[in-house]
């Protein structure tokens, strides 16, 4: 045996040792990015929600209880008359009675949410039944100024090579609300193509274009995670698939109800084309077009309750997995994606990727800004690099990653 053989043989026998043992990302680490996010993040979600919107007494008292709750108390189920009791009572049942900071950080997440549309009647018979409480944050995201640097940006880009043009776009999507790396990483602002480079972890891009030749009749599938901002380069890039033949039809699957603050619904869709429409030059066009795809099928945009649910794809219904089976590439957006697709445990950063998504039921990439500590599929080198800066890498959003696994 050579010792280049020896040495990636040590490699592989590193990745299989990483997998073992992985234990499940909790909240109960005083200092973790999971705690904070308790701790913090949503008992301030809950103050600003309530701030916007002029509920009443019920939804105060209601909102005020689950506060209180998250901060003090343990987690209490669903009301038997809640039309997804016994789906929550089945998932929970290990955890009600126990603290939140005690349970798997990816189940307490999404039951969070869940309670919050309750506690703003979300679900419920009266008047504020099916308003989105997150929908101001949005709104005022995509009407903000930066949306139009963007999409002016668009316009250079449009004289660019088509190589150049796919690459920029698909950063773009990538990087989503970075507005130093959006649609201005294009051969004319090579600093910014450079920085956006140096920032990713892991660069698989090479692999997800040979999965989409030109030309080939096929469907790719796009799970969306953010909306305003962010949804608007995944849509961009989507046309850039559908204009030069990467894809002869593209599935958008978006959340089936308001989730993680600023995930995208069908409702966010529409509005991000209607931003595009409006908007003058490339962006325009590539509105009218995306449009039009939207009207002939070209685009379809779906949903499922299981992108709502606090569960791995690993357990995806068999549904969602034929879908998914039948596409030529899922691409799948976003931090809580990758989680969801890996498994939200503390991984050693080089397991395998491939081992980690083999229960994927077709060819899957994952485009990621890494705003927690799960990571699969790193070279050493590369870590041991990250782990010398000395900076929390694994959950600032200054890192990302493109990883595909055919």
């Amino acid at each position: 045996m050579t010792e280049k053989t020896s040495r990636a043989s040590g490699d592989e026998a590193a990745r299989d040792a990483g997998a073992v043992g992985a234990p499940v990302v909790l909240g109960d680490e005083p200092g973790s990015f999971a705690r904070s996010v308790l701790a913090e993040r949503h008992p301030a979600l809950i103050r600003q929600v309530r701030d916007a919107f002029p509920y009443g007494r019920r939804q105060h008292e209601a909102l005020d209880a689950l506060l209180d709750e998250i901060t003090d108390g343990v987690v209490r189920p669903l009301a038997p008359a809640d039309h997804d009791h016994e789906r929550w009572a089945a998932w929970g049942r290990e955890h009600f009675g126990r603290s939140w900071y005690d349970a798997p950080f990816l189940w307490a997440e999404s039951y969070f949410y869940r309670r919050l549309l309750g506690a703003v009647g979300y679900f419920g018979a009266g008047p504020w039944r099916g308003v989105d409480p997150f929908a101001p944050f949005k709104q005022a995201e995509l009407r903000g100024d930066a949306v139009d640097e963007e999409l002016r940006a668009l316009d250079t880009l449009a004289g660019a090579p088509a190589e150049e043009r796919a690459t920029a776009l698909l950063h773009a999507s990538l990087w989503g609300n970075r507005a130093d790396l959006g649609f201005r990483v294009t051969a004319g602002e090579p600093a910014v193509a450079d920085a956006a480079v140096a920032a990713l972890v892991a660069d698989h891009s090479a692999t997800l274009w040979q999965l989409l030749p030109a030309g080939a009749s096929a469907t790719v599938a796009v799970v969306a995670d953010n909306a305003g901002r962010e949804l608007i380069p995944d849509l961009v890039l989507i046309d850039h698939l559908l204009v030069h033949g990467h894809a002869e039809r593209v599935v958008l699957h978006v959340k089936p109800s308001p989730y993680y603050v600023s995930d995208a619904m069908t409702a966010d869709v529409v509005d991000c084309l209607r931003r595009l429409v409006e908007a003058s030059g490339e962006a325009g066009r590539i509105g009218g077009r995306l449009w039009k795809d939207m009207a002939t099928g070209s685009l379809e945009v779906r949903t499922h309750p299981f992108f709502c649910a606090p569960l791995p794809y690993e357990e995806m219904p068999e549904d969602l997995r034929k879908e998914f089976a039948g596409a030529a590439l899922t691409i799948l957006k976003g931090d809580l994606n990758y989680r969801r697709l890996v498994g939200d445990m503390l991984w050693h950063p080089i397991v395998s990727f491939a081992g980690r998504t083999a229960h994927f039921p077709g060819a899957v990439a994952a485009l990621r800004t890494l705003k927690s500590d799960v990571v699969a599929g790193l070279e050493q080198g590369v870590l041991d690099a990250l782990e010398r800066t000395g900076t929390t890498w694994r959950t600032s959003g200054t890192h990302a990653l493109i990883q595909v696994r055919p």
